[in-house]
């Protein structure tokens, strides 16, 4: 879509240039920006021209996104020695509903600030407990787990003038076994619910509900729990919501039956 209202484009290269004048938005991917008119946006800043690493290894033996990196580059991370956690990479870029041209164009970041409830990176980010590093509009920086960011359907804690700078994948999180599932009302469609279960090598269980949900539900266990706790602690959960993608009650049913079948799966790594 043309963005009429559009006067000015500039490129963000210092942490300077990052301070947004009236009417200036950023971009990244553009893949929502130009999705549908920005009615009082007048001016863009360009991100891609941070020139952030898209994919880093951190000193803790953890993996960093950068914000700017595409869901197709992280659909292509290699399997490292002691991965185990790997196939959630791919799992969640393919739950979005998005052609190969999306892909090659929409970023985490973006993803993630967007916070609409099937926003995938927040999945995937969810799932390995991955934590964001925020620049603030002031100069200064913050970090907070990617789970407490959305607070709704397309809302979030981030403040005007706030950028994303980067998520960082913990070491402990990457070596544990995954299990992921999807659901959607028809066979290419928006993902209606999306779980993922998680065993670390300590033995402690985590068990993410997204999508099915208005913002991110996380599960800890201390080990794996028995099929009846987590199947009350799913149907139990809050903010299950109605829309034209599913019921409420459907979501939350359906979140509870896919909990199990991924517990199972994970089972055999106890």
């Amino acid at each position: 879509m043309d963005l009429n209202t559009i006067e000015t484009w500039r490129p963000a290269r210092t942490r300077q240039d990052l301070v947004l004048a009236p009417g200036e938005v950023f971009l990244g991917g553009g893949t929502w920006l130009y999705s549908e008119p920005q009615v009082g946006t007048t001016g863009l800043v360009d991100l891609a021209t941070m020139r952030w690493p898209s994919v880093e290894d951190t000193p803790s033996g953890g993996l960093r996104i950068g914000a700017t990196c595409t869901v197709a580059e992280l659909s292509r991370i290699r399997r490292r020695e002691g991965w185990a956690a790997h196939p959630v990479f791919f799992q969640a870029a393919s739950a979005l509903l998005a052609s190969f041209k999306i892909w090659n164009m929409m970023t985490v970041g973006g993803n993630i600030c967007r916070s609409y409830a099937a926003a995938s990176m927040v999945s995937l980010a969810v799932a390995l407990d991955a934590t964001a590093l925020i620049w603030t509009a002031d100069g200064g920086e913050y970090t907070i787990p990617v789970a407490d960011i959305p607070t709704g359907n397309g809302t979030n804690t981030l403040a005007e003038g706030d950028v994303l700078r980067c998520i960082d994948i913990p070491a402990h999180a990457l070596r544990a076994h995954t299990g992921f599932r999807k659901m959607a009302l028809v066979e290419i469609g928006r993902s209606a619910a999306v779980l993922t279960g998680r065993l670390d090598e300590s033995g402690a269980a985590v068990f993410t509900i997204t999508a099915a949900t208005l913002r991110p539900v996380v599960l800890r266990y201390d080990a794996l729990p028995t099929p009846v706790r987590l199947r009350e602690d799913a149907l139990g959960a809050d903010g299950y919501y109605t829309d034209p993608m599913g019921s409420a009650d459907w979501r939350r049913a359906v979140s509870a039956v896919l909990l199990a079948e991924i517990l199972e799966e994970l089972q055999a790594w106890n």
